[in-house]
């Protein structure tokens, strides 16, 4: 029979296919040898991995049948859990019915209750609100019906509007005090500082006040001394000028204290005569009686007689043959 050739067919190897053909053939052989023998090797690995996942596979069913347990007792506790929830289930049904009962309830509450947005409107008799907080009838009258704080603290000390004259009810609705001002007839002296003005001292209107030209270069400084003292100083006066006169010899004493009379020059008795408090004191020290202080007409005169006790009484008998002519009281003789 023939010999395959590759392919060029049946035939001998110089008639079915060139020496070139053979060659790329054989090379293709032996690739295809290393391919298989990379094959047999892959194959090899495979099985021996293959062997590995047996023996995974065997620990993953072992694994498997103690999970299998452990859901047999997760389902267990998963019932137990259901009996449980089914318990809470029927715990909160019964409270979300208690809860809409009270929602009912507080809805019926709500529905009479007043509410902080309708500032009091809803309330069903104002007239009994006002008597449940102890409100009276000015609650409902007009403020202007009543008395101001300016018109006194109670309506019982407000002015009447009696006791108001017609000018004044023209000065207490002024709108402020310019218009007072205006209402009163005063002119801008009404605001002006008092210190802009003369004062008493310098005259009772500013036409009678001292010029500052009448006022001489000492006059000035002597009347802006701050003080008295300072005053005293500019007048140049010592400290006699703030001494009690009484503690200075008198006019009657002497002009000066030189000529004073001297404590030296007064006698012990003398001492007792000039410290008599008056008149009558002194009298009794120098030991005077009561005709001291008698008129000289109330006793007999030197013609009378020496003495009173021989001057001529008012009860004698007159001896005719003596007496000499004149007139006595009451007739001529």
């Amino acid at each position: 029979m023939g010999i395959f050739r590759g392919t060029g067919g049946t035939g001998d190897a110089t008639t079915d296919a060139t020496a070139s053909q053979v060659g790329t053939d054989a090379a293709t052989a032996s690739t295809k040898a290393n391919e298989a023998s990379s094959s047999a090797t892959n194959a090899a690995t495979s099985e021996t991995n293959a062997g590995n996942s047996a023996t995974a596979a065997a620990s993953s069913a072992s694994g498997a049948s103690t999970s299998a347990s452990n859901a047999s007792t997760s389902a267990t506790a998963s019932s137990n859990s259901a009996t449980a929830a089914a318990s809470s289930a029927t715990a909160a049904s019964n409270s979300a019915t208690a809860a809409a009962g009270s929602a009912t309830d507080a809805s019926n509450t709500l529905s009479s209750a007043a509410l902080k947005a309708n500032n009091l409107s809803d309330l069903a008799n104002a007239a009994t609100a006002r008597t449940n907080l102890g409100l009276g009838t000015a609650a409902t009258t007009a403020a202007s019906a009543y008395a101001t704080a300016a018109q006194g603290s109670t309506a019982d000390a407000a002015l009447a509007a009696s006791a108001v004259s017609t000018f004044g009810g023209t000065l207490v609705d002024d709108a402020d005090a310019a218009a007072a001002r205006t209402t009163l007839g005063l002119g801008t002296a009404a605001t002006t500082a008092a210190s802009a003005y003369a004062t008493a001292a310098q005259g009772s209107t500013a036409d009678a006040a001292l010029a500052a030209s009448a006022v001489s270069t000492f006059g000035g400084t002597l009347v802006d001394d701050a003080d008295a003292a300072a005053a005293r100083t500019t007048l140049g006066l010592g400290s006699a000028a703030t001494t009690a006169s009484s503690a200075y010899a008198t006019a009657a004493q002497g002009d000066t204290a030189d000529a004073a009379l001297a404590a030296s020059a007064v006698s012990t008795f003398g001492g007792t005569l000039i410290d008599d408090a008056n008149a009558g004191a002194a009298r009794t020290t120098l030991g005077l009686g009561t005709v001291a202080t008698t008129a000289a007409s109330a006793y007999a005169t030197a013609a009378q007689g020496t003495l009173a006790a021989s001057a001529l009484q008012s009860t004698s008998t007159l001896n005719a043959d003596k007496m000499t002519t004149g007139t006595l009281s009451g007739g001529t003789y």
